[in-house]
């Protein structure tokens, strides 16, 4: 029977030959990733029911990303608990203060995420690794207590829609443009519980940077995973990874007759840049659209586990270069990891940001969901890098957020307004 990547992985991990969209499997776990947010939860309810130790430490990646440095005594007590529990369980792969970053960006970057494996993570945005041809999906607290302490979980095996695309990419046009089309095209729902992956020509060509963007953003659609086939590029940036360069593993690919649910065609050479208006990540529109409407802001935002690697932080100073930003139009760079961190300083961006009226900080998922360190006062508008713009989610609920990628940020962290970045690329 033919199976696509996702039903192969997935009937691997559960000691089946084939599986079908809709089954229920119980399925092993090679990583799983805690932060500070939804993983102390985990550690409480395995304490109420005698679990004192996990199934394995070595299959485990800690980070704290979400309210740091703490922003408060409450964040402050959930960084402790995960800083302790660690301790306990002797976990290896954990990433204090100062070698941290932003989970989704971290572990591929630290090279935990490997081809054919199953990953985990209690936080929506774990499709994200599904970029490197694993099954990764997001889970909550309960569930990520069950696989702490078993090293499996339930699955329903997702029916697969897959996204070709096609054609050369445009100047100031990236794959968060690209991301943000297909949510248009088939709304916040329409990949429900699917596995989206993407193949063509186009996606042949990105980088593995653009590639995570795509997936990032697959629950975005509805979808359980986002996943694209492993290839050369896979193979390369894997190789250069600390943890991934010499460990062995097993890709899979779908095969060619495999059975998808929907398929959606994508003709890039014509795209241009987008924005998604309030309040959901489907109301894309092309930028020249908004543009002429004069939408003035004030914050720009350049970070979160979509768009804050160093390829990201390249493009945005590619645009500010020389320039600066609107007096009404505070903006911020959080670079997503330690590490993308000092090779932008390094590479002399943080020279340009500063040049530029930039503000930066230390990697933290911080504003992208309304923590600190950018939050949104009432009828304040903001355009940003990062995944969703529903109502209230990087501050109060009377305020407005567009998402578009780091060059249409830049554009119009410039101008003060929604802006095309064609005209400073």
């Amino acid at each position: 029977m033919p199976q696509t990547i996702t039903e192969k992985i997935l009937a691997s991990h559960s000691g089946r030959d084939v599986v079908e969209p809709g089954e229920l499997v119980n399925g092993r776990i090679d990583l799983v990733m805690c932060h500070e947010v939804t993983t102390p939860p985990a550690i409480t309810m395995m304490k109420s029911i005698g679990v004192e130790k996990v199934f394995d430490p070595s299959k485990i990646v800690v980070t704290p990303d979400h309210f740091v440095p703490n922003k408060d005594i409450q964040s402050a007590l959930l960084a402790k608990i995960l800083r302790q529990w660690v301790e306990q369980q002797g976990i290896e792969h954990y990433y204090e203060i100062g070698r941290h970053g932003i989970c989704h960006a971290l572990l591929p970057e630290m090279g935990h995420i490997l081809p054919g494996t199953t990953v985990i993570g209690a936080d929506s945005h774990s499709c994200t690794y599904g970029a490197f041809g694993c099954f990764s999906t997001g889970i909550g607290s309960t569930d990520l207590a069950a696989a702490l302490a078993t090293g499996e979980l339930w699955f329903k095996i997702p029916a697969s829609m897959k996204i070709v695309v096609e054609g050369t990419i445009p100047p100031g046009v990236f794959s968060k443009d690209i991301i943000l089309e297909v949510i248009r095209q088939i709304g916040v729902d329409g990949a429900r519980y699917m596995a989206m992956e993407w193949v063509g020509s186009t996606i042949d060509a990105l980088s593995m940077e653009s590639r995570m963007t795509l997936t990032n953003m697959a629950v975005e659609a509805g979808a359980k995973s986002g996943v694209i086939a492993p290839d050369a590029v896979t193979f390369e940036y894997l190789q250069q990874k600390p943890h991934s360069k010499n460990k062995s593993f097993a890709p899979v690919y779908s095969d060619a007759d495999a059975v998808y649910a929907r398929t959606v065609e994508i003709q890039v050479d014509r795209m241009e840049p987008m924005v998604a208006l309030p309040h959901l990540p489907s109301n894309g529109v092309g930028v020249s659209r908004v543009a002429q409407d004069s939408i003035t802001l004030d914050q720009a935002y350049i970070g979160s586990c979509t768009n804050a690697r160093i390829e990201d932080l390249r493009i945005a100073a590619q645009v500010l270069k020389g320039r600066h930003v609107a007096r009404n139009c505070r903006t911020m760079v959080v670079p997503a990891t330690t590490s993308i961190y000092n090779q932008a300083l390094r590479e002399g961006l943080f020279e340009i940001f500063t040049d530029a009226g930039c503000a930066i900080s230390t990697p933290t998922c911080g504003a992208c969901l309304g923590g600190y360190m950018g939050v949104l006062a009432e009828g304040e508008r903001c355009i940003s890098t990062t995944n969703r713009n529903f109502v209230g989610r990087m501050g109060h609920p009377k305020s407005e957020v567009f998402l578009a990628s780091p060059a249409t940020v830049a554009a119009s962290a410039i101008e003060g307004k929604i802006a095309d970045p064609r005209k400073y690329l």
